[in-house]
């Protein structure tokens, strides 16, 4: 039995525990929120459970309660809470994104590794990666179905933001941006893909429609709800994010768009449709003419995990990725997601920000100097 504490029981938090609850061999015994609507709500949310009920995340760390602790508090406090909970004797799992400003990423990155408990994992939960037909199209794309990767394109067309408590996640300064925010996921799946660090983003996106009529505490909310950006790579690859926020409308929210010199791979969500196809005989002469759009030698399927016990807010990913991390502490295996993996995600979305004020490309090394040196594990790196 591992013992869990919940840091933020907003609905994140809560999601946490209806996948801990699934999956078994956990508890929760403590959470922790300064809110008290929220703290109450989680505390009621499983039957049989009687949490702690703390009002600041240090008493929960000092508490002696838990083995690991879910980070699922609002963006702007992951910093503090994790300088805390690195030096607590536990694990962690973190929300994304890990952080809002490079500043706090980098100085988290040296807090680890000065960390006084080895033993002890953290994580950054960037759950997109474990959707199944995103895993089954990543396991296809690195088993050399589609040949060396070129173009890698991620669409996300949706509703708006939900409401928080205080209405926080209306202001970049408290959610690192809409690109940081939310598609902190998308940049961390095109590096996977890729086997890559990114080099260099291109962005283009804006305010357009949404919470432009809000006034919060006299202020106008200034997320933005719309960008195009694209992601280059050392070896010549290149990744695309086209983000609409004001698309409720679409039938497939999330589409993954995975293109090399042998073949397609597109993963559709909520669908869960995946379509696998090679173009082997293109290049000869003797067919050439033949249409594209045709389907030719493309196998159309629904991919499922029955093994999930829990489908939840996040087509099942989150139930895995629980099963990965608790499967991690009990083995003494390292993280899947470090977290200097975490915060390339959050470098490439602060850059694109960064590009979209500036009207240019942005490199990298503008955020992170010693990206490569920093970051040896991750996706591309010699390591």
């Amino acid at each position: 039995m591992i013992r869990y504490g919940i840091i933020g029981c907003g609905s994140m938090g809560r999601e946490h525990m209806l996948n801990l609850h699934a999956m078994g061999g956990a508890q929760v015994t403590a959470i922790a929120d300064p809110h008290g609507p929220s703290r109450d709500a989680a505390a009621s949310l499983i039957g049989g459970w009687q949490p702690r009920l703390f009002a600041h995340h240090a008493e929960l760390l000092g508490s002696g309660l838990c083995d690991a602790v879910i980070i699922a508090s609002p963006n702007f406090t992951h910093a503090a809470v994790l300088r805390d909970a690195l030096a607590a004797d536990v694990h962690i799992l973190v929300e994304k994104p890990l952080v809002t400003t490079m500043a706090d990423g980098l100085d988290l990155l040296q807090r680890e590794r000065q960390r006084p408990h080895r033993g002890r994992i953290t994580w950054v939960a960037q759950e997109y990666r474990y959707m199944p037909p995103v895993a089954e199209a990543i396991r296809l794309t690195h088993g050399g179905m589609v040949g060396r990767v070129h173009q890698v394109a991620i669409r996300e067309h949706r509703e708006p933001f939900y409401p928080k408590v205080g209405d926080w996640n209306r202001f970049s300064a408290n959610t690192g941006g809409t690109l940081v925010e939310k598609c902190c996921h998308y940049f961390n799946l095109m590096d996977l893909i890729l086997q890559e660090q990114p080099t260099r983003v291109f962005a283009s996106g804006a305010q357009r429609v949404n919470h432009l009529d809000e006034v919060i505490d006299g202020r106008v909310p200034d997320i933005l709800d719309s960008a195009y950006v694209i992601v280059d790579y050392a070896s010549g690859a290149r990744a695309l994010l086209d983000l609409c926020m004001f698309a409720e409308n679409s039938l497939d929210t999330e589409h993954v768009t995975i293109v090399g010199d042998e073949g397609k791979i597109e993963s559709l969500l909520p669908s869960g449709v995946l379509r696998v196809g090679r173009r082997e005989d293109w290049g000869k002469r003797e067919v050439w003419g033949q249409p594209s759009g045709t389907g030719r030698g493309v196998s159309v399927r629904q991919v499922r995990d029955t093994n999930i016990r829990y489908l939840g807010q996040h087509f099942g990913a989150s139930y895995v990725e629980h099963e990965r991390f608790a499967r991690a502490i009990r083995e003494g295996l390292p993280p899947e997601i470090p977290l200097a993996e975490g915060l390339q995600a959050v470098a490439t979305g602060l850059a694109a920000h960064r590009s979209i004020e500036l009207g240019r490309p942005v490199a990298l090394s503008e955020l992170w100097p010693d990206v490569a040196a920093a970051n040896p594990s991750a996706p591309g790196s010699d390591a």
